[in-house]
């Protein structure tokens, strides 16, 4: 069917994969109980903005490229590292920096940005895509321009469902706690410290 092998497999695993913790669904997570509904949405479309880029680049070759290198994977992956690590640190630092009475705020722009180049340097969203994702294309369709804009709809709206979920629940929660300010900012710091934590499993791995 226009060229997708097993596409109830594809679908299954997609989800299970979505499902699984990463650095995207954490940013967004963070995102949305720090700024809100709003917030949190700008923080998924950076993610489904990156994600997009890395299905595009993997249609184009991408995949052989890294399987010829594994040099340059291992230096995506220490960038990536490094910049949770970073993103965890700055969200530690300004929980603890800011008062009750001055309220952290983040742009559009920032969130934006920041969403982007976490998807971009997530080697769960690169290995996902450049292995498991071109599996399911059939080599001998005519168009697997075709094949592959199919599967990249199909992980999009699962990753929107799940996003979605993600963001309502981080807000709601987060909007309880705001109330206790102590504890607001200890679950704040906890969120950086495991930005923290997948930025060192990952320099490790």
């Amino acid at each position: 069917m226009l060229g997708i092998t097993n596409p109830w497999t594809f679908l299954v695993g997609t989800v299970a994969i979505v499902l699984l913790p990463g650095p995207n669904t954490l940013f967004v997570l963070s995102v949305a109980g720090r700024f809100g509904v709003r917030a949190g949405y700008r923080a998924a479309a950076g993610v489904w903005i990156g994600d997009s880029i890395l299905m595009t680049l993997s249609a184009a070759g991408a995949a052989s490229l890294l399987h010829a290198y594994p040099a340059l994977f291992v230096a995506v992956k220490w960038a990536g590292a490094a910049y949770l690590a970073y993103v965890g640190l700055r969200q530690v630092i300004s929980t603890w920096r800011r008062s009750s009475s001055s309220p952290e705020a983040a742009s559009d722009a920032q969130v934006f940005r920041r969403s982007i180049v976490v998807s971009l340097l997530n080697p769960k969203a690169i290995l996902f895509f450049v292995s498991f994702f071109v599996q399911f294309v059939d080599p001998a369709y005519g168009y697997p321009a075709v094949s592959f804009l199919v599967l990249g709809l199909i992980v999009e709206v699962v990753s929107a469902l799940y996003l979605s979920v993600l963001i309502f629940a981080g807000s709601f929660v987060a909007t309880q706690f705001r109330a206790r300010e102590r504890l607001s900012r200890w679950l704040s710091t906890l969120l950086g410290t495991v930005f923290i934590g997948f930025g060192v499993r990952l320099a490790l791995s």
